[in-house]
């Protein structure tokens, strides 16, 4: 990384036409007044002296402008910003069962399931966290971790868009959801724990209940954000039946927001609904602002100096206008 320490020295480079034209328009009027030379004023140079005197002048300046660059401190190096900061942990669980395949939201003018809102404004929220571990647990019939705690949000981001409808099964299991996203907050202390539960459906597989599993969070101290995906009623739902092709049709989809409230609730959590993809968006914004956590930042600089890799030919250009002009090319007055 090349970089100038005091940049705002180069701008003496601007007053340096100036000072040319000065020196061109400068009337020279003799101290010493001697016998005339009208008879070869008119003499005009040879070819030697005309090209002297543009040497000259350009040795002069040129080691101006090398001192002008050099007091800009020229420097080559690197730059370390190291980010010392406790963080907390965050464990997304995210509802992966076939009703998260209702095609009720909208993204950017087109109809999508719920699954494809939820992982553009968890990209989002994602996005907006730094120093924080995050991870994630999806779940359908069954849970699983998917990443664990990390801070490498670019793979955390390429496995959520990797992450497929009814790949953990076709029903719920919220407690089971929350009992392995425990385990995973457990991995790596923090200076706090919490977690977002994302389902559209109710608790109905698993090998534990919801309220064995808030249990648990409460005596470890993981507080939950639980969120209820889409709107009540029916919803339509792409399937494809043999002989007739792709259809739509609408089903019933039952979101058990009492549970979601309890859990919530008991883990001093809190609980909203998202039925539209603003929502959503809304939802994870208001849970970025309650959980911020500050980084303290460091900066090292590791620069080498260059000044001297200028000055040493700009005294050398200089020394060669001082020798010749007082010499060779002497000029009375």
């Amino acid at each position: 990384m090349f970089r100038f320490a005091d940049p705002y020295v180069l701008l003496l480079l601007a007053f340096l036409p100036v000072l040319v034209v000065y020196r061109k328009q400068k009337v020279k009027m003799p101290t010493l007044r001697v016998s005339g030379i009208a008879a070869i004023v008119h003499v005009p140079p040879s070819p030697f002296i005309r090209f002297a005197g543009g040497m000259l002048s350009l040795f002069k300046f040129t080691a101006l402008v090398l001192m002008v660059l050099a007091l800009a401190r020229p420097q080559w190096g690197t730059r370390v910003v190291n980010v010392k900061t406790e963080g907390i942990n965050i464990l997304l669980a995210v509802d992966i069962s076939e009703s998260m395949g209702a095609l009720d939201f909208e993204m950017k003018g087109n109809i999508v399931n719920r699954l494809e809102a939820v992982k553009n404004v968890i990209h989002r929220f994602v996005a907006k966290r730094s120093g924080d571990r995050i991870g994630m647990v999806v779940f359908g019939s069954n849970a699983y971790t998917q990443l664990p705690l990390t801070r490498d949000y670019n793979t955390l981001a390429t496995i959520l868009d990797r992450v497929q409808i009814g790949a953990a099964g076709k029903s719920t299991a919220i407690g089971d959801a929350i009992g392995i996203s425990l385990k995973r907050l457990a991995d790596i202390p923090g200076k706090s724990n919490i977690m977002i539960l994302l389902t559209d459906g109710r608790s109905n597989s698993g090998e534990l209940t919801p309220e064995t599993a808030v249990e648990i969070a409460v005596a470890k101290g993981v507080r939950i954000y639980t969120i209820g995906v889409g709107r009540e009623g029916e919803a339509p739902f792409r399937v494809n039946i043999p002989g007739y092709g792709e259809r739509y049709v609408y089903q019933r989809v039952d979101i058990d927001e009492n549970t979601l409230r309890m859990i919530a609730e008991k883990t001093n959590g809190a609980y909203f609904r998202a039925e539209d993809t603003k929502g959503l968006e809304t939802i994870y914004d208001t849970i970025d602002r309650l959980e911020k956590t500050e980084a303290t930042v460091k900066t090292y600089d590791s620069f080498r100096e260059l000044y001297r890799y200028l000055l040493f030919p700009a005294f050398c250009f200089l020394a060669g206008w001082m020798v010749l002009t007082h010499t060779r090319f002497l000029r009375i007055p």
